[in-house]
């Protein structure tokens, strides 16, 4: 046997690795019990890799998996010996904590998939994030659905920030629980300007079986930061108030999420804004006139508080990394001349980050990596040119 012949043998490191996602897929860090079932599924996981010491001992990935493994006991202060998770999940399967409603799904060679999740938020006047990771800033005054399939309606209420723009920010959200088996009855929550309950409209703070926690509401910040957690469709909301308004950011599994039918299309998160609604029309998003005062009567935070330079070093102050976050900022500042939208960008970037299943798509972009233009990034291309040309006039 030469070189690396080890790692042509039955080597099970993946097999342990997969049932590991099996049994942590449905936890939800923001619960009591994470750290008790994390560690039970830790120990399973080493469990399972000393088993194959022997078979694996060439093998790179099962040296660094043993490692990882230490790294996470010692982060949660597990200890080696205790309780174990079920290694047989499925006989064991709760339907009101959600581990794929495609139970069958299977990959060549029999192993099983962990759900695929994805992100979108809403925020300052209005900023979209998709479910496909496209950044947009629309009008959508009034109602408009952000999700509408068979588990979930999320419906959002846009107002008017500032006369003589087209720019809107939420001051409403509405979401609906739709029952599912025995789980949840439907639950319905609303959030208004000033009254961010923890609680919803009946007056309770979780549905299904109080035991199990399949739908639960959890307050942060009283009165301005709230979660909600729905193990049974294993999603998670996040609500905010920053000022006068509400950010909201959210992840669901894709197949839920792909749940609807075809006269449920509306829905912003899945494909965006129409076009008639979108602010930065052709990828340009045109900024306010810098110094110009609101007529008599206007809003609270007249423009003129804020200059293209002093919008930027107060964007700078709290976000270093010149993203979408980072330009959305500086147009929310120069667009109402309300600080409170610094913190609301802030903030949902930081949902961004607790929520995004994938860190390397956290921060967009005016380009990727690679040096190729994003398909959204012709907004921030064109924001950079128009401030550019707004420095030389000031």
């Amino acid at each position: 046997c030469l070189g690396d012949c080890q790692l042509h043998t039955s080597c099970g490191i993946q097999k342990c690795t997969t049932d590991f996602v099996t049994l942590t897929s449905h936890l939800n860090a923001a619960l009591e019990d994470f750290d008790l079932e994390f560690c039970k599924a830790l120990r399973v996981y080493s469990a399972c890799t000393y088993r194959n010491s022997k078979v694996c001992r060439g093998n790179l990935v099962y040296h660094s998996t043993v490692l990882g493994i230490s790294d996470l006991m010692t982060q949660r202060n597990c200890t080696k010996d205790g309780p174990t998770s079920s290694t047989n999940p499925e006989m064991t399967h709760d339907p009101c904590i959600y581990g794929g409603h495609t139970e069958a799904r299977e990959h060549q060679g029999g192993e099983k998939t962990p759900p695929t999740y994805l992100f979108c938020g809403l925020f300052g006047d209005p900023h979209l994030r998709t479910f496909k990771d496209h950044f947009q800033t629309c009008k959508v005054e009034g109602a408009w659905p952000l999700i509408d399939n068979n588990y979930l309606s999320v419906q959002v209420t846009n107002v008017p920030v500032v006369p003589g723009s087209s720019a809107t920010a939420t001051n409403k959200v509405t979401i609906i629980f739709k029952p599912y088996q025995d789980c949840t009855d439907q639950k319905v929550y609303q959030a208004v300007t000033d009254d961010l309950p923890a609680a919803f409209v009946d007056g309770t703070t979780s549905g299904g079986d109080g035991n199990t926690r399949s739908l639960q509401i959890v307050e942060k910040v009283s009165g301005k930061y709230i979660e909600m957690h729905a193990r049974y469709i294993g999603t998670t909301v996040y609500i905010r108030q920053l000022g006068h308004y509400l950010t909201l950011a959210i992840r669901m599994p894709r197949e839920l999420v792909m749940a609807y039918e075809e006269s449920q299309d509306l829905q912003l998160c899945v494909n965006g804004c129409p076009v008639s609604e979108r602010i930065d029309e052709g990828g340009h998003l045109p900024l306010p006139v810098v110094g110009k005062l609101l007529p008599q009567g206007g809003a609270a935070h007249p423009r003129s508080l804020y200059t293209l330079e002093t919008a930027t070093i107060k964007c700078h102050e709290k976000m270093l990394v010149k993203d979408i976050y980072f330009y959305s900022c500086v147009f929310d500042l120069l667009t109402t001349g309300d600080a409170n939208f610094t913190a609301a960008a802030h903030s949902a970037l930081q949902d961004v980050e607790a929520l995004h299943p994938r860190k390397e798509h956290w921060h967009i972009f005016p380009r990727s990596g690679g040096g190729a233009v994003r398909r959204d990034s012709k907004f921030f291309v064109s924001l950079g040119l128009v401030c550019l040309v707004l420095v030389a006039f000031l």
